[in-house]
């Protein structure tokens, strides 16, 4: 239950990220210091709240995962990995029933080998 709520959550924040940085100019943060165009009308205080929140729905994102982390429901994760040993374990057994390690190969009977040598040895 947790971790659903902490997802929700943390999708909101993204949203709210998107928003934050696709609202504010071009020349906020460092650049903002170089030129005096952002200072007219108030626009410094704007770009600065933007500023703080894409900041602190960036440490709130973070904090969410890791709660999201502890919270996770370690039994499922545990059981689903159970599962999947148990397909790769049926998955291997059938491979191994159906294709052979080894190509199969005829061998020569020994008295077709002996011929050619017997006859080598007469002449």
């Amino acid at each position: 239950m947790l971790y659903t709520i902490c997802v929700a959550l943390i999708v909101i924040a993204s949203i709210l990220v998107i928003l934050a940085v696709l609202v504010q100019n071009p020349k906020s943060g460092m650049a903002a210091n170089f030129g005096a165009s952002n200072q007219v009308m108030g626009v410094r205080e704007t770009s600065d709240f933007l500023e703080k929140f894409t900041w602190t729905m960036a440490v709130v994102i973070l904090v969410l995962s890791l709660i999201a982390t502890v919270a996770m429901n370690r039994g499922g994760v545990a059981e689903g990995d159970s599962e999947v040993a148990k397909d790769v374990k049926a998955l291997q057994e059938q491979v191994l029933e159906t294709v052979p390690a080894i190509p199969q190969t005829e061998v020569p009977a020994a008295s077709d080998e002996q011929q050619p040598a017997a006859e080598a040895s007469a002449e």
